[in-house]
């Protein structure tokens, strides 16, 4: 049986995709935690999921030395080249740690361009 081989620049951009896509899924996992109703701080806690991101879907927040943009958009972007691209410079740029929206270092112009395949 023939193997696959991966170039060591192609293996380190996949898994640096990986460790990507487990932060997102691990924080869309955290959002999905039901508030405790009996304290009201909970319930504002930044984990909860606002009511225009759909299930499948995930927010994102476009800047660039422009007035930032909030994004809503299906989780089958992740496998878009030039999305993986900014999550990648995200990743460099804000780090892991980054709570809330995730923010992509992109003008929300071009995010746009992105999105609508030009």
């Amino acid at each position: 049986m023939a193997k696959l081989r991966i170039s060591g620049k192609k293996k380190n951009s996949i898994v640096k995709l990986k460790i990507i896509i487990e932060k997102l899924q691990k924080s869309l996992l955290l959002a999905k935690k039901p508030a405790n109703i009996d304290n009201i701080e909970d319930a504002s806690d930044s984990t909860n999921v606002p009511e225009d991101v759909k299930e499948g879907h995930f927010a994102v927040i476009a800047v660039n030395d422009d007035e930032p943009k909030r994004f809503v958009i299906p989780l089958s972007y992740l496998a878009h080249p030039s999305i993986l691209r900014l999550l990648e410079e995200a990743a460099e740029e804000y780090g892991f740690d980054h709570e809330g929206v995730l923010t992509l270092p992109c003008r929300p112009s071009k995010f746009e361009q992105i999105l609508s395949g030009d």
